[in-house]
């Protein structure tokens, strides 16, 4: 369109003089309309004659002046009164938006409670790092199943587990939870035929379960639920094809977990207990070389130092993976699992690892005196699988105390 015309068809009265058509006849196509209402050069002449009048000047010149400004400021007016409805407008949607979200995940919380509060509701506190809060999850998934009652995880289970495994229970609403007089049901370290027969409809299980004795009959159930995410579990195996045992790619991976931090501690002062010492680990590395041709091992342990003085490297058989980070230990986990064999010393950790990790297993034995406290609230034979083959513990530095 070439510039001073108007489209065809459209039909806009002058506003002001045009200098190409007299100011009695109609608009012709000479004339250009400002381009927005706000450019006011455009229909507002810049000369002293077309501001508002003195108050001095006739009455007829007033009101012709007003005559002809009316045309001006209408659309004006109009434009600002279509921008503030809209406006207002736009801020209500919104606004009744935001309330129906609300509204929905009410009616939604509100609909499923209706479904399964009449079955009852069954959880579990949600206590401890990874491998502990494995455990109760494994072992809430069993007794619910073997009870027939529904199973929800609290949220914060939910968040230690999901980013790194396919798990399945639905999470329980915090505002459901709170609604909820809960009876509270603790739990051994290991299964009772009571468990078997547990009659409350809303039950909260305390404690610290993990024993197999929970849940091993659905092995094939909680591996489906601890299976790591794609991205986890292919950047575990990609970082085990690049080893090496002197020049050449290994056959056979054992995972390798050291549990020291507050056990080194914990372990002779209240349990009157050891942790794993240089000896064990000797052992239950050569015990994998008797067997297997030119394995790797791969350590992994929250005290990483420790274990780098400790553990022979001279064979090149030993590569030092993990980062030992507890409070993130998604990485070290799942090295662990991919491996084909593991050695464990203590601790939830260790045994999840093994257990998902399959093959053979060597776990540190008897590492308590028989006296220990720490016996009342744990049996070995609850802990490890039969098949697992354990190492006795050195007890003698208790001994000497």
């Amino acid at each position: 369109m070439e510039p001073g015309l108007i489209r065809p068809g459209l039909s806009v009265p002058c506003p002001q003089f045009c200098p190409h058509c007299p100011q009695e006849i109609e608009w012709t196509p000479a004339c250009q309309t400002p381009r927005t209402v706000w450019d006011l050069s455009a229909v507002i002449s810049r000369e002293p004659e077309a501001r508002q009048p003195g108050a001095g000047w006739p009455r007829r010149h007033k009101t012709a002046m007003l005559s002809n400004r009316g045309p001006l400021f209408f659309p004006m007016a109009r434009f600002i009164l279509f921008v503030f409805m809209a406006s207002t407008i736009f801020h209500l949607k919104q606004r009744v938006a935001k309330i129906q979200r609300m509204w929905d995940i009410q009616m939604l919380e509100s609909e499923n409670a209706t479904g399964y509060l009449s079955r009852g509701v069954w959880t579990i506190n949600a206590v401890g790092r990874l491998g502990n809060q494995m455990g109760q999850y494994a072992t809430l998934y069993a007794l619910a199943k073997e009870n027939g009652r529904p199973a929800f995880i609290p949220a914060q289970m939910h968040r230690m587990l999901a980013p790194l495994f396919r798990i399945t229970l639905p999470v329980l609403p915090r505002t459901t939870a709170r609604r909820i007089a809960w009876q509270n049901y603790h739990l051994n370290d290991w299964m009772e035929e009571q468990y078997r027969h547990i009659s409350g409809k809303y039950v909260r299980f305390t404690g610290y379960p993990s024993s197999w004795t929970f849940y091993h009959h659905l092995r094939h159930e909680i591996l489906r639920e601890f299976t790591p995410h794609d991205h986890v579990r292919e950047e575990a195996q990609n970082f085990l094809r690049c080893l090496q045992v002197n020049g050449r790619r290994p056959d056979t991976f054992v995972g390798v977990h050291v549990r020291r931090g507050d056990y080194v501690h914990v372990m002779p002062k209240m349990w009157r207990g050891v942790v794993a010492d240089r000896k064990y680990l000797e052992q239950a590395l050569d015990w994998f070389r008797a067997r297997y041709s030119a394995p790797i091992f791969v350590v992994s342990s929250n005290g990483m130092a420790w274990c780098w003085e400790n553990i022979d490297t001279s064979r090149g058989d030993v590569v030092f993976a993990g980062n030992g980070i507890e409070n993130a230990p998604a990485k070290d986990f799942a090295l662990l699992t991919q491996c084909n064999h593991t050695v464990m010393t203590i601790g939830t950790f260790g045994v999840w690892a093994a257990y998902l990790a399959g093959g053979e297993t060597i776990y540190l034995a008897n590492y308590t005196l028989p006296d220990s406290p720490f016996l009342k609230i744990f049996k070995p034979e609850a802990t490890f699988l039969p098949e697992w083959i354990g190492i006795n513990a050195d007890l003698s530095p208790l001994l000497k105390h």
